[in-house]
């Protein structure tokens, strides 16, 4: 209790505290993005042998996400504590590994670094309240779930569904929206790309989504309320054409080549979540004459 009073008398050493705190948690996420997938391929391989009565397989399971320290995978070095401070290592060794020489990607700093940036935001936004503590573990999960879907165009049942049922149980306490918002918004939020998809498939023959981005949007949906479901997919779709568009002159590649949906439908919720009452009020101001009552 004296550190939580001591953090809300200081704002700025609470945003300072926080930042740190994230860039260790984004550290942390960077083993959840790298190990996830293959964790997952392996479990659906030995599943699909099972099914088919094929022999069991002798492939290796892959390290857990907390059982195996941190190494590098090229040469299987093990870091060492000063080569696995968030940020500030990658930094040091030039994002090259220490033994091999090997490049570190990119991926660790950036995801660091914005785990550290939400957290502080987030505090920045509510305070030290539980409100913040939500919005942190929020912002952890669509973090993670972005890095996995961006890297494999995978968004994997096993942190879609706690983000959804966490939304869920947290609207018992109205702490950002009603019960009765955060079920029809989980409802909307899947029903709406659901649709999407399969006019999509009878359309074309083709699958323009998966069903993670169904399940993420719903999870999307219990935590900001069925009224954010338009603004949401329409912010998704700017964020994506933004980003998406840079990223693809960058690589070289033309507007043909598939990009995976749900880091886009992560920040716009992200910022949705944190901002939506902001942006609303500043559209209203914007598009109703001076002194006419809002809609």
């Amino acid at each position: 209790m004296i550190v939580i009073e001591w953090l809300q008398a200081s704002p700025t050493a609470a945003l300072a505290a926080v930042f740190l705190f994230g860039l260790l948690v984004g550290s942390f996420l960077n083993v959840v993005i790298l190990r996830v997938p293959p964790r997952m391929m392996w479990g659906w391989r030995r599943e699909a042998r099972e099914v088919l009565d094929l022999p069991a397989s002798d492939e290796a399971q892959p390290p857990g996400i907390a059982l195996k320290g941190s190494h590098c995978p090229a040469c299987g070095h093990a870091l060492a504590w000063y080569e696995n401070v968030p940020l500030l290592s990658w930094l040091a060794l030039r994002g090259k590994c220490r033994a091999c020489g090997t490049g570190i990607s990119v991926q660790y700093p950036i995801v660091e670094l914005l785990t550290g940036l939400a957290f502080a935001v987030c505090v920045w936004r509510f305070g030290i309240t539980l409100e913040a503590a939500a919005a942190i573990v929020f912002s952890g999960l669509l973090i993670a779930l972005s890095g996995i879907d961006w890297r494999t165009r995978y968004l994997p049942d096993n942190l879609t569904y706690p983000l959804l049922w966490i939304g869920l149980a947290l609207s018992t306490t109205t702490l950002f929206v009603s019960p009765s918002s955060a079920i029809l918004g989980a409802l909307a939020g899947y029903l709406s790309l659901w649709t999407v998809y399969w006019g999509f498939k009878l359309a074309t023959g083709k699958e323009g989504m998966g069903y993670g981005d169904f399940k993420l949007l719903a999870a999307l949906g219990a935590w900001c309320g069925a009224a954010a479901i338009l603004p949401i997919v329409l912010l998704s779709s700017i964020v994506g054409a933004l980003i998406g568009g840079v990223g693809l002159a960058l690589q070289g590649r033309d507007r043909a080549t598939p990009i995976p949906f749900g880091p886009f439908l992560a920040i716009a919720g992200w910022i949705w979540f944190l901002f939506g009452g902001g942006i609303m009020d500043a559209y209203w101001n914007l598009m109703l004459p001076p002194g006419a009552g809002r809609p």
